[in-house]
């Protein structure tokens, strides 16, 4: 238990237990911390080793044989597999095999819009909202829906209220940290008895 409540420290603490048979005492039963191996552990706690493909010798300038430029180049791989997992997790973007080149351009332009737009919410959230993440963020929004309330008139016609719900006190949060605001309720509008709208939200009848 204690073990692995420790993790791994316990492996830098050596404990001699009683052999069989053997009296208990401060001699047979002892423990010791193992401090050199501790501190070259410390020194070399998240070091990464990183192989060029190319010889140390054929590097095209010697500013370029420098082992900060290696490792941005490795940062920058690491950025763009975070990029395509955003595209296909957070925004939900998935392949479409297109025919012509124009919608295949289009594709990919609507696909960079929408990380560049998470990109952005992140470093606001990083500087408003530490705590929250962008999927987390949309998540939470996505809840705010817009409804279209019906109500039938003594004329036969029906007045139209479109309204988007009440934001909830997360949501409330968010758009504050975010310094966002709900646009107003739209006005009211009047259909005519002989128009029925498809796809109604949301119907109320007095």
């Amino acid at each position: 238990m204690l073990k692995k409540e420790a993790g791994r420290v316990a492996s830098f603490v050596l404990v001699r237990e009683p052999a069989e048979g053997e009296a208990v005492s401060l001699r047979t039963f002892t423990c010791a911390f193992k401090r050199n191996e501790w501190r070259n552990a410390i020194e070399t706690d998240g070091s990464y080793i990183l192989r060029a493909y190319l010889p140390w010798d054929d590097w095209p300038s010697e500013t370029e044989r420098q082992a900060p430029v290696l490792w941005e180049w490795y940062i920058q791989l690491t950025r763009v597999e975070e990029a395509f997992k955003t595209l296909k997790s957070d925004l939900g973007l998935r392949p479409i095999h297109h025919q012509l080149e124009h919608r295949v351009e289009a594709h990919i332009l609507v696909a960079f819009l929408g990380y560049c737009l998470s990109v952005t919410l992140r470093q606001q959230l990083a500087r408003h909202a530490p705590g929250l993440t962008p999927r987390e963020v949309l998540t939470s929004l996505r809840a705010i829906r817009m409804v279209d309330v019906h109500l039938p008139t003594t004329d036969g016609r029906e007045l139209i209220m479109p309204r988007f719900t009440e934001p909830e006190p997360q949501q409330q949060m968010i758009l504050e940290k975010l310094a966002l605001t709900l646009p107003a309720q739209p006005p009211p509008r009047i259909r005519s008895a002989d128009v029925h709208p498809p796809g109604v939200n949301l119907v109320v009848k007095t």
